[in-house]
Formats: C-alpha cells, structure tokens, sequence
C-alpha cells in the first residue's frame, strides 16, 4: 500500500519563518509532514523511516539564450546539495521491519544556514531563488520528504520553496553611506564621481554626483582639453561558472543617459549631477494583468539581481564615461548593489524584520521546542476515530458522535 504524503506550513503563514540572510531573525522552514493512505480511508500503510530536507537545484546553460548556440554548446551544467542538514522525522522502532499506520502529521523545523562562513559551503548563506530569461542560470529550492517503506525502494516527494535573500535592503545603514571613486587618465584630467548610496532597486533614482578637474602641474595642456560628453550607465555582469576552470563573462547594459556639454575644462573643474532612473521589467502580460508566478520562483520585477551562487555570479556597475577631445576618455566603473525590492518596499520590510528578531530571540537553534508527532498505529485503542470511523460488529461504519 503505497503512502500519499504532503507538507502543510504553519496556519495562515509561509513555510518560511525570518528572513534569509539576516541572521538574527533565525531564518527556518517550519511545517509537518502528513502521511496518510495512498488509496481507501481505513487501510493502514506500513512506514519504516521517515526525513525531510532542504535541496537546492543549481543548473546552467551559458548559450540557452542563443537558439544556434544552443544546439552546439555544452549540456546544461547542474548541481545538487542539501542546504543545512537532513531531518529525521521517524523511524520505526529497533528489530521491526516497519509500522503499520494509519495517519502521521510529523512537525518538523529546518534551519538555513546564516554564517558568513566563507569556504565552508554548509555554513555560507544560500543564495536567493532565481530563474533567468531561457533558463540561462536558475537557483531552485525544494524540500524533500523521503519515505522508506518496509521492502519497498526509498520514495522521495518534493516540495517546491521559493527564498528570497534580504541581506542587499537599500534600508540598511552600510548602503546609506556615500561612496566615491577617482580615475585619471592621460595624468591631464581625473574623474571623480560621489553616489550617496550604493543599493539600488526597481524604480529606484541613481543619481551621481560626477567632477571634473585638471592636473594643477600640467595645467597649460588641461586647459586646453574639452569636455564633450558625459554618459552614465548601468550594467550587469553574469559570470557562468565563476568558480570553475572557464568562467564565462556577459555585459548588458541595462540603462543609459548621456550628457552633452561642450565646454573646456575649467581651471576650477567642472561639476555636475547626473542621474537616471534604475530599470524595472513589467510583470503585467498585454491585458494589463499580473500572471501568476512559479511556485518555486518570487515573481520580481527586476530580471535579475546581485547574487552569488555555486555556478554563476551576478554583478552591476555604475559606469561613467567622460568624453574629451586633447586627451584620452575616461571610463569608471563602480560597483552597486543590485536589490530585489524597491526603497519604499525595504523600508516596509524593515519593521516586520525587526518583529521577526525578535521572535527569533525565544527560538533555541540546539532544541527548538518542536510540537510531538501524532501518530496513529493500526493496533491503538479506537485507532478508527482518529479517521471518523468505527467498528459496529463486524462492519466499518462512519463515526456519530
């Protein structure tokens, strides 16, 4: 009798409980896992293991984007591992091949990892679930339930989870400081730009504050240098199998704004603001209607965002290029923070975060306070009742209070 198994989350709430990346919210999935008959109400199912765990699915396929490259590049690369540790959920007792049972809700709670931890892949923060146009590159998440029963091979059923990473929020203080960078070329002319704050996301204003000025020891030939335009960019840098022995890099430039101006360089330098708005992808569909999104996918309204996985690595610069005549252009770039939510969201999210720490501040990682399974065996006392049903005679009728 094969089992039919299903993973329920907390009342009215998400699997997910705190928030990826931030670790003092203690980021788990928290759930129970029912197990019932395959078939009928009444015929018990014999269970010999169960556990559960948290798996992330990593694949790429740098040429997926290219229908004649497609054909001709390397399969799809992919990965699997298990995020944390495995759960065990039951096991039946020592010297018994298996349980017959007849219902089992096991609750269970799996911790994300949330160290810095570096090269220790089991401690490092997963990365946030993403699917690229084409499946390029795609991080996907799935809890795994695996059911033994007696002399029957190992079942596994799987459960898609969609997780976010709230760690790049354009709320947190380390982005709200400015940031400057200087780059000169020629030894004529230096380029210095300031942002005042380095995380940026959909429909976001990125203004740049950008200056001009000569080398005071050659300032007979930088005066002589104009100033023709300026134009400032966004990219986006995909690097496939960054941690691999070919890693291959993609540039798109996601916005520009280009400045003209025509002007020599003055003794003093020239100082300008330029900004533009950060791109969004409109999730609607040509009626105007928002499609519903993937289970294993959070629909944003961005494309893609910075994050670092096992096989791929998203990056973005803020790009400045000054164009001059008497000397050579300068090109500067700096890199930002690409986040998935705009600022007003961040800040939304900021007060629920806040509320999750703490939580989170009750919460023992070592004995987490599960509630006990429930468990009901073919041999208990009124084991029918707990499926509405009962004995009359010698026949199963349905049970009247």
């Amino acid at each position: 009798m094969t089992a039919f198994v299903r993973v329920c989350g907390p009342p009215n709430t998400n699997f997910l409980v705190g928030y990826p990346g931030i670790s003092a919210t203690l980021p788990r999935i928290e759930g129970k896992v029912e197990v019932r008959p395959g078939s009928g109400v009444s015929a018990p199912v014999s269970i010999s293991l169960v556990t559960i765990c948290l798996q992330r699915r990593e694949t790429i396929h740098p040429a997926a984007d290219s229908v004649t490259k497609k054909h001709l590049a390397a399969p799809r690369k992919e990965i699997i591992d298990i995020v944390g540790r495995e759960m065990l959920l039951f096991r039946c007792p020592a010297g018994k091949e298996s349980e017959s049972v007849f219902s089992m809700d096991l609750p269970f709670v799996l911790f994300i990892p949330f160290g810095r931890g570096g090269e220790e892949t089991a401690r490092r923060v997963p990365p946030a679930s993403l699917q690229l146009a084409s499946r390029t590159a795609e991080t996907y998440y799935e809890m795994v339930v695996m059911v033994q029963q007696g002399h029957q091979e190992q079942k596994k059923f799987a459960f898609p989870v969609p997780l976010s990473r709230y760690d790049t929020l354009s709320t947190f203080g380390m982005y709200n400081r400015p940031e400057s960078a200087e780059r000169v070329t020629d030894h004529l002319v230096t380029l210095g730009i300031s942002l005042p704050r380095w995380s940026y996301g959909p429909l976001d204003p990125v203004s740049v504050y950008i200056k001009l000025s000569p080398n005071p020891d050659w300032m007979n030939k930088a005066k002589r240098v104009t100033i023709n335009r300026i134009t400032i960019g966004i990219d986006e840098e995909i690097i496939y199998n960054h941690e691999g022995d070919e890693p291959q890099r993609k540039v798109k430039t996601l916005a520009k704004q280009t400045q003209s101006i025509n002007v020599r360089l003055p003794e003093a330098g020239y100082f300008t603001n330029l900004g533009l708005v950060f791109p969004a992808k409109d999730t609607r569909d040509n009626e105007g209607i928002i499609p519903r999104g993937k289970q294993a996918f959070p629909l944003y309204s961005l494309s893609a965002f910075t994050t670092t996985a096992s096989l791929y690595k998203i990056e973005y610069y803020l790009t400045v290029k000054a164009h001059l005549s008497s000397a050579r252009d300068i090109l500067l770039r700096q890199p930002i923070i690409v986040c998935p939510l705009d600022h007003a969201g961040c800040k939304e999210e900021m007060e629920a975060i806040e509320q999750a720490a703490k939580d989170a501040s009750h919460v023992r990682p070592d004995n987490p306070m599960l509630p006990a399974p429930t468990i009901v065996r073919m041999n208990d006392y009124n084991a029918l009742h707990a499926l509405g049903m009962t004995m009359v005679g010698t026949q199963r009728k349905p049970l009247i209070e």
